[in-house]
């Protein structure tokens, strides 16, 4: 996936709340829009080398760019928890994603429930073949060539798991994709103190059914891929 827009260098200054922080940008601190919440903390040190998106011309918002990607121990990462679904479309339509081969038809944020959406709803040539939900997860921690998820408590994760769980029941196919939005990580596993219980979630329902894959992306300041699978460490 090419980036919309040619990414700028700016320096990172400081964290001012989960969606905003202060960069420096040709010379002059501004505004950046964080599409992450997550803590970020090993990315977000002050004097980091970052890159952002430009806004819209005529955007109307409080924030002059978005903060996209920074260098950290010589890898770039990706930091828009928004793209691990559109890299999963992506890689599927162009045959990429293997172990969800075989699915033609895909539908995005798909109502499950009365309050609820999961990221994808894979559907086969058949009307009465077996459908396939896929939830994607944003993963921009690695430690010790292992990247962890989550870096900070998710309920939302959490709820999204047991849905999973609840439609496989039901007799669907169900899998959770977790995008490493960097190339270093050699293995994926559930972080083991940021969110305990979503880590012993995790690993009930992969016994009850749900897969759990996770894939690496390259990153550089052209586009973002979505590569190969690495291995699930439950």
């Amino acid at each position: 996936m090419l980036w919309p827009k040619t990414l700028l260098p700016a320096t990172f200054i400081r964290r001012e709340n989960r969606f905003r922080a202060a960069v420096r940008l040709a010379g002059q601190v501004v505004p950046a829009h964080v599409p992450n919440s997550g803590r970020l903390s090993e990315l977000f040190q002050p004097g980091a080398a970052v890159w952002v998106t430009p806004a819209p011309a005529g955007s109307q918002r409080k924030t002059c760019c978005d903060v996209t990607a920074v260098a950290y121990a010589n890898t770039l990462v990706s930091i828009d928890s928004r793209l691990p679904n559109r890299l999963a479309v992506e890689a599927l339509s162009q045959g990429r994603l293997s172990p969800f081969a075989g699915y033609p038809r895909v539908q995005a944020e798909v109502a499950v429930g009365e309050h609820s959406r999961l990221d994808l709803l894979l559907t086969g040539p058949e009307p009465a073949a077996q459908r396939c939900w896929l939830e994607t997860k944003s993963v921009t921690l690695v430690e010790d060539g292992v990247a962890l998820f989550p870096d900070a408590p998710t309920e939302r994760g959490m709820r999204h798991l047991e849905e999973l769980a609840t439609l496989r029941s039901q007799g669907d196919r169900v899998a959770v994709l977790f995008v490493i939005q960097r190339s270093d990580a050699r293995a994926f596993s559930p972080h083991p103190t940021a969110h305990p219980a979503f880590a012993a979630t995790l690993r009930r329902v992969y016994s009850a059914g749900v897969e759990v894959h996770a894939w690496r992306c390259a990153v550089d300041l052209k586009e973002i891929v979505l590569t190969d699978a690495v291995g699930v460490l439950l």
